[in-house]
């Protein structure tokens, strides 16, 4: 395994760790959610570089249109819970909540 290789993994990581640990807040939960998708991103890339395999080829472009939809989805329910609790607190997204 090289060492760039292991850099990504290691970001991917660290990314999760920070998703784990910091998600008392939405917009931190957000960019850490994006660490791990741009860190797969580029694992996905260098192996389709690597192995040169033509029909996988897509897969990167398929993971980048996922994560701007997950971008979306995640700056819009940010906007919808500030604008309706004033904080983004994920306790508030909890429906079972009164």
């Amino acid at each position: 395994m090289s060492l760039v290789h292991i850099n990504i993994f290691l970001a991917f990581t660290v990314s999760l760790v920070g998703l784990l640990m910091y998600r008392s807040h939405l917009m931190s939960s957000l960019l850490c959610l994006e660490g791990m998708m741009l860190s797969l991103f580029v694992m996905a890339t260098m192996m389709v570089l690597n192995t040169h395999f033509t029909l996988a080829s897509m897969m990167p472009i398929i993971l980048l249109v996922f994560a701007a939809c997950e971008r979306a989805l995640g700056l819009s329910l940010l906007v919808m819970v500030s604008n309706t609790y004033g904080v983004d607190h994920v306790q508030n997204l909890n429906l079972l909540q009164c």
